[in-house]
């Protein structure tokens, strides 16, 4: 028995003793949450697979932790205990981010400092957010002139919607370029254009730095490109 306790106590210090160390923490507070989890969470394959979670009871604040071998995407999401819950998606990399939000408004009201490549992703959904506006605006437009019948406002609106879209996907594909030693031009390419030609995606993909090539998503874009290829 004693040896057999002795076998199990060196099984788990080898364990330990193994097990990759935290280098990635996620720290912040959710204002006016009383109560709830928090989860820090991962994509793979096509699930998310929770890295680490922390019970909320009365402190607002958090701190998660896990392991990162390259600069990725992850989830931060919120369970308060009824049926309505909240994610945060934003790119992590080794080291400390933070995110602060508020209960009510948990989605909207996120505000990540953390990685450099969450600053671009930052600067990208800025732009991303006047050309929704715009679309949103053209939207109105023409469901007022289908009101109204006029066919002639309703096809230039159409028109106008289609140079936009186009517009959007050129601003997307010359940001990947133009940041090719980011690991956040390969995602874009395979999260934010996914439809778009082939031509295109193998110019974001030619471009990258090596490095980036070899990242997680620089070998997802580039089987993406495979796959679009052979079809």
């Amino acid at each position: 028995m004693k040896r057999f306790a002795a076998i199990l106590i060196t099984l788990v210090l080898f364990s330990c003793g193994n097990e990759q160390p935290k280098d990635f923490t996620l720290k912040g507070s959710i204002e006016d949450l009383k109560k709830g989890t928090v989860f820090l969470k991962r994509q793979q394959d096509s699930v998310l697979v929770t890295l680490d979670s922390l019970e909320i009871n009365g402190n607002s604040s958090f701190e998660l932790h896990a392991t990162l071998e390259e600069p990725e995407i992850l989830f931060l999401t919120l369970d308060k205990n009824d049926d309505e819950d909240g994610t945060v998606v934003f790119f992590a990399d080794k080291g400390v981010t933070e995110i602060n939000s508020t209960l009510k408004n948990f989605n909207y009201n996120a505000k990540v400092k953390g990685s450099k490549q969450q600053a671009l992703l930052d600067e990208y959904l800025l732009m991303m957010s006047k050309f929704n506006d715009k679309n949103l605006d053209m939207l109105k437009e023409r469901l007022e002139s289908q009101m109204a019948q006029d066919s002639a406002k309703t096809n230039q609106l159409q028109k106008d919607f289609d140079g936009l879209l186009k517009r959007k996907y050129l601003y997307t594909i010359n940001f990947a370029i133009n940041h090719k030693d980011s690991e956040l031009a390969p995602y874009l390419a395979i999260s934010e254009i996914p439809n778009t030609s082939v031509k295109f995606l193998k110019q974001i993909y030619d471009a990258l730095d090596d490095n980036i090539k070899n990242s997680k998503y620089g070998v997802m874009l580039k089987e993406s490109i495979d796959e679009k290829t052979q079809a």
